[in-house]
């Protein structure tokens, strides 16, 4: 594969590398993903240039002029093909979800991502920035203004979080191999218009009647807008040096304000028009319901996600906001669009 236009230099230490300038030349997994499509725009809107690396091709990207390589993450070869000529990689892509194979996780998250550290060592990316998710750090308890010194937990509710904690570590010990500066942003909950997955299954269960607040209601969460996500990452990327203490870091990312839980999701159906939830179950009873369904779904081998977990009961009732110092000191992140705003712009989008 040909990539023309670039000019090689030497970084210093006997490797080629390929200069950015005015010029620099993003790849993005999971571009046509929800954060990945947002990381892109604001790429090609300050002027560089991307590739997107996704298993599909998608007509917005095309329009956006983005050129596309296609491929599954745990083929290394494709993914290394896609870091040819590459100055910064932002590895977005992933499986998420609360259910699924060990097999199927690993291969895409964990084996997924040592793939694209292969890839940028192979061709000389000497930036890469890998999104993760603070839920590398949930053991199903209370998580209250925690920051990054927070350990892996011990036990794993869904192979989802273990396997995004086992890929961020492997990019955060690459850094500084053969040159390769990394580090790891854990966005959560991330919202905003174009969304296909959050919003639209809160929204379609609350209609169904198939939405029940799980707890007290009175859990205390952290969100993120999308475009302050997408944000975060270029503003990661753009300050990792050698001598910057960005490099090989992991940071939690928000909007900086917890929320109630249960009061914002009553927002969100409120600007669809759906009135606010009524019924509830205690977090024992969910935990109980989560345990006995995974049990029977993993029995008779289903591969459709069961309507509760335990990582899903814990996660509704239970308190997860996280202190953001270390990414406002380290490279300067803070929220450019406010939780109100954001909240507008959803509206306008439900709305249309």
């Amino acid at each position: 594969m040909a990539f023309p236009g670039r000019r090689m230099l030497d970084d210093g230490l006997g490797r080629p590398s390929y200069d950015g300038g005015q010029d620099l030349f993003a790849l993005v997994t999971g571009a046509g993903g929800f954060l990945g499509q947002y990381i892109a725009e604001q790429l090609l809107a300050r002027g560089d240039r991307v590739r997107s690396f996704s298993r599909g091709t998608y007509s917005q990207l095309d329009e956006l002029g983005i050129e596309t390589v296609t491929g599954d993450l745990r083929d290394a070869d494709a993914v290394a093909r896609a870091c040819e000529c590459i100055d910064v990689v932002f590895h977005c892509a992933g499986v998420a979800g609360i259910w699924g194979s060990w097999d199927h996780f690993y291969g895409i998250n964990t084996l997924g991502t040592h793939n694209v550290v292969a890839g940028c060592l192979k061709h000389s990316a000497r930036r890469l920035v890998y999104t993760s998710s603070p839920s590398v750090t949930f053991d199903g308890s209370d998580q209250r203004g925690i920051d990054e010194s927070a350990p892996y937990p011990t036990r794993w509710l869904c192979h989802y979080s273990h396997t995004k904690a086992l890929g961020e570590r492997h990019v955060l010990e690459s850094n500084g191999r053969d040159g390769l500066l990394t580090c790891s942003l854990r966005p959560h909950l991330i919202w905003g218009p174009r969304d296909l997955h959050l919003i639209p299954r809160l929204l379609e269960r609350a209609r169904s009647g198939r939405l029940r607040r799980i707890g007290q209601g009175t859990n205390l969460v952290d969100m993120v807008y999308v475009e302050n996500a997408a944000l975060a990452h270029l503003q990661a990327a753009d300050a990792l040096n050698r001598q910057s203490p960005v490099c090989g870091r992991a940071y939690f990312i928000s909007q900086g304000e917890p929320v109630n839980c249960w009061d914002w999701i009553n927002e969100i159906l409120a600007l669809a028009g759906i009135p606010p939830i009524e019924k509830s179950l205690s977090l024992k009873t969910a935990w109980r319901i989560g345990t006995a369904m995974e049990t029977v779904y993993r029995v008779l081998g289903k591969q459709s996600e069961p309507r509760m977990t335990r990582f899903l009961a814990a996660q509704l009732a239970t308190s997860h906001y996280f202190d953001i110092t270390r990414a406002r000191e380290d490279f300067n992140y803070s929220p450019m669009i406010s939780t109100l705003e954001g909240m507008r712009r959803l509206a306008a989008s439900l709305a249309e």
